[in-house]
Formats: C-alpha cells, structure tokens, sequence
C-alpha cells in the first residue's frame, strides 16, 4: 500500500492542536494525524498526516494560510516491509552487560550477558536512542557498584526494557507504568516474551499509580525516561515515592535542557551523582538526600 505523509509546523500548541483537529475534515481522510513538539528549544509544534491517497494539496494549502502553518511538505512514501526493514537495519545493542536483540538475531546473544528480547515489530525503546541506552549504562554502573535495591519503578515505561534490565540484573520485582495503553500492551508482551512475568507487573498511569504503597518512600531506585516537561512535573511524586538513599535515572532530556531539570529535582531533595551524555542527550543519576 503506497502512503502519502504531509507535515508543517506551527508557534503554539494550541495551534497546533487546532490544525490536527481540522485535518481529519480532508477529503480524502487522513489515515492518521500525529502533534509533536519540536524538542530543538524553538518552541514550534510538528503537525503530520499521513493519507492512502493523495491528498487534497488545495485544501492542504487552504489550511495552512488559515492556521498560519508553513505550507505543508508532502511526500509519497514507497511500498514498503517497515518490519522486515527494521529487522534487517537495527543491529543489536549492546550496553554494558546488557544485549538488546530482535528474534532475528537471538543466535548472536553471548552466553555472558544479559540478553533482552525486543521485536522490531515493537521497535520504540529499542535501545538504539541515546536515551535508552544512557539509562541502560546507568543501570549497568548502579549494579557494578554494590547496589541493589528492594522496589523498582519504571515510570514512563514504553517497551518496558529498562524494568526487565532491573528485573533481570537484580532478579526484583519491577513496577512498570505508561499513560498510554498501547504502549502498557507492548509492555506487556515483551514482558512475557523474557520470560518476566513473575517479576514485572505493569500499570496504565501518569507517573506512579495510586495503591496503598504510594507515596510511602519505599522505592530504591526508579526510572524516567520521557520528556523534560513531564519529569518537572513528576519532581514532587519523585520525592514523595523515593526513600532516603534511593536512585533516580531520568532521561529523554536534550543536554541543553539538563540544567533547568536539574534545578528542579534538586529543589525536592536530590543530588546529582553521575551524568551521561550520548550524543544531543543526556542521562542523568540522582540520589535522593
């Protein structure tokens, strides 16, 4: 099936929101629409459509002048395996002791690491994103230095490969939460893929669901890895949720804007304990004080 994207940009989220919601009045109907914020500090918002047909390229234009967007790049995308592609571009990953690998490539898992199973078909938070691989080096270096925790939490979870690296390395049981259930469904495949059933529960929520143990200082270590503006928010259930001597690894953070995050978090309690910058991003160790 031959696929036909269109994408512009607007000032605002509010604008932004406005033109997606026009978009789905097009004839023909968009397939899907996604509203992004741009993360490059410049404070513009993405909006994309993608189309089973060509698109209405007056009407796209119409709405482009209405909403003060530039005027939209259309493209027509080739017939395409997406998942066969995936499969044959994303090698393994290795992070410290860590072996993130396709079914495709489990003949290549070396019999001393330890290997974590992520389909293609399922291919956010594969480990190739500086993000998740910073926080996987983290992890790897929190378990090489003696630490071991008793409650982990995965906030933000997406795959969930950060809660089955913790639950692997320490043999634990893990907490893993998304706000989005799709990404809670894929969790929970992955999850039962490893074999991580037992260890790995998962939960659909902003941050830590409510439950009698919230909110009670009793985990030891928790992972974030999302987006700036969702982890200054989540700073005061951080603190409320994290024990005295806990860890924190945070990412999904732009290195320009570590400092404004950091500001924060030290704000509700933590100190800075190791950073680790890969590329534009940057993963960062907290310890709560």
């Amino acid at each position: 099936m031959t696929t036909f994207t269109a994408f512009t940009s607007v000032p605002s989220q509010a604008a932004a929101e406005k033109l997606g919601e026009t978009l789905e009045a097009l004839n023909p109907e968009p397939l899907g629409i996604g509203v992004f914020e741009i993360e490059d500090g410049s404070g513009l918002w993405e909006v994309g459509a993608y189309f089973t047909a060509p698109p209405d390229h007056a009407g796209l234009a119409l709405l482009a002048t209405l909403h003060e967007a530039k005027d939209f790049v259309v493209s027509e995308l080739p017939k395409t395996d997406w998942v066969a592609k995936v499969r044959r571009d994303l090698a393994p990953v290795e992070a410290g002791r860590f072996f993130l690998y396709g079914s495709h490539d489990a003949d290549k898992l070396p019999p001393e690491r330890i290997g974590l199973l992520i389909d293609a078909a399922m291919a956010f938070g594969t480990g190739h994103h500086g993000t998740t691989l910073g926080c996987l080096l983290a992890l790897d270096r929190l378990g090489r230095s003696g630490f071991v925790p008793k409650r982990i939490a995965d906030v933000g979870c997406g795959t969930a490969v950060l809660a089955m690296a913790a639950a692997k390395l320490w043999k634990q049981s893990v907490l893993a939460s998304d706000i989005d259930p799709v990404a809670v469904d894929v969790a929970e495949a992955n999850i039962k893929a490893n074999g991580l059933t037992e260890l790995v529960q998962t939960a659909e929520a902003a941050g830590f669901p409510p439950s009698d143990e919230a909110r009670d200082n009793s985990f030891d270590l928790v992972f974030a890895n999302i987006l700036k503006g969702p982890l200054i928010a989540l700073a005061p259930d951080m603190s409320q949720n994290i024990g005295q001597g806990g860890r924190l690894i945070l990412s999904g953070l732009l290195r320009e804007q570590q400092a404004e995050v950091l500001e924060c978090y030290e704000k509700n309690g933590f100190v800075l304990e190791a950073e680790d910058p890969i590329g534009d991003w940057s993963t960062l160790t907290l310890t709560r004080s």
